[in-house]
């Protein structure tokens, strides 16, 4: 493990961009870039050797894109949070890419202080979604997705559940509902079952289509 906090994995293929990020990022006295990849296989190969806690991915990149370097990613069971690059007129590839298990996503033009912000919030288990991509979302019509599956859930579910889509990490829910951080997964854990969902980002957009975040 490295000495500075968060490990964090540039995928971009435009070398000048994973240098100014690099460059910006090494200044943070809480985040060490590990590595460099210039597209999606070779970032999932680098994600796999050097374990960071963060990937930064790029969506559109030759050969493997983001969004497929995502769901090997998932299919390798990597821990490493993934913090989508894309453009604001490109929102509509966030939500497969939130869906394949990114844990939120920035913009190219991003202020460099609000990325590192991202970076922390990520490794910190929070789910960023913002306003755009919540209305994509709900102008979605996507089969099997329906309300009829909340029904299961308990009442102390659909609040947790609430707050996944608020971005609250896990120790933050226990804090807000003034329960055990293992209460807080045990319900976790029953909301992804109930709604057959793969991990608390599919949560949080589930719960933002159905109207449960703040």
């Amino acid at each position: 493990m490295g000495d500075k906090g968060i490990r964090v994995l540039l995928v971009d293929d435009h070398q000048v961009v994973r240098r100014g990020l690099r460059t910006f990022l090494e200044v943070q006295d809480d985040i060490e870039v590990v590595g460099e990849a210039a597209d999606g296989a070779e970032g999932v190969a680098q994600a796999e050797e050097l374990g960071p806690d963060v990937v930064l991915m790029d969506v559109k990149m030759p050969g493997m894109d983001g969004i497929e370097a995502l769901r090997r990613l998932r299919a390798l069971d990597n821990p490493a949070k993934v913090l989508v690059v894309t453009s604001f007129t490109e929102r509509r590839t966030v939500v497969p890419a939130l869906r394949a298990g990114a844990s939120g996503y920035v913009y190219k033009d991003v202020d460099p202080d609000a990325l590192a912000g991202a970076i922390r919030s990520v490794h910190a288990g929070h789910v960023l979604l913002q306003s755009e991509v919540a209305d994509v979302l709900l102008s979605e019509d996507e089969p099997g997705t329906g309300q009829g599956r909340g029904t299961s859930l308990t009442e102390r579910e659909r609040e947790v559940l609430g707050l996944i889509a608020d971005g609250r990490s896990n120790r933050e829910i226990a804090r807000a509902l003034v329960l055990s951080e293992k209460t807080v997964k045990t319900h976790v854990s029953n909301i992804l079952m109930k709604l057959d969902l793969a991990d608390r980002t599919q949560a949080a957009l589930w719960a933002v289509r159905h109207g449960l975040s703040g």
